[in-house]
């Protein structure tokens, strides 16, 4: 394994009402020095879920928001920031229920991912949600989100819908579709 580069000076360069951009001074082994920009989240880093909810042995939940990153209306899984002091699971159950209008009775961790790690901290933990049952809980959301599914045999298709772009959610679709293959649960 890699000897990781020495921290020669840390500081918070911008930050804003979510984030805060902060510069590290690198000296790698080899004693070249970078500067280097990240950004890291501004809360108390509890980290965040997505959810692959499933409606049946086929069919996974998905939810269109507006995202403000990309200024346009995007479809994805349910995801939500962990609350302090809430466990995983029940931040995938709680964001199911605030953004798709369903709870599950049974509820796995299957990995965690990031989405830019050379320039961003966030992680995400991605949860198989089974078993659903119709509850709905109110959320933060501005709107109600629209709700749809898709099939675990059209994921590649999916990418050919211009609302469909997060390739967190694309991988964590296909985390699943493999998982229950392998289990021999999907066919």
């Amino acid at each position: 394994m890699r000897e990781k580069p020495q921290v020669l000076a840390r500081e918070i360069v911008a930050s804003s009402r979510l984030f805060r951009v902060e510069e590290l001074q690198l000296r790698f082994s080899n004693g070249v020095e970078r500067t280097y920009e990240r950004l890291v989240g501004k809360g108390s880093g509890y980290g965040a879920v997505m959810v692959v909810a499933m409606l049946d042995a086929e069919h996974a939940v998905l939810v269109e928001e507006y995202c403000a990153g990309t200024d346009d209306y995007q479809i994805s899984l349910p995801k939500g920031l962990v609350e302090p002091g809430e466990d995983v699971l029940l931040a995938a159950n709680r964001e199911l229920k605030e953004e798709a209008g369903f709870g599950a009775e049974r509820l796995e961790l299957l990995a965690e991912l990031s989405l830019s790690p050379g320039y961003m901290s966030q992680k995400i933990q991605v949860v198989l949600a089974r078993d659903l049952y119709e509850e709905r809980l109110p959320g933060d959301e501005p709107e109600p989100m629209r709700v749809d599914k898709v099939s675990l045999r059209e994921i590649s298709a999916l990418l050919q819908h211009p609302q469909f772009t997060e390739g967190r959610a694309l991988a964590a679709l296909y985390l699943v579709r493999d998982l229950l293959t392998q289990r021999g649960e999907f066919k």
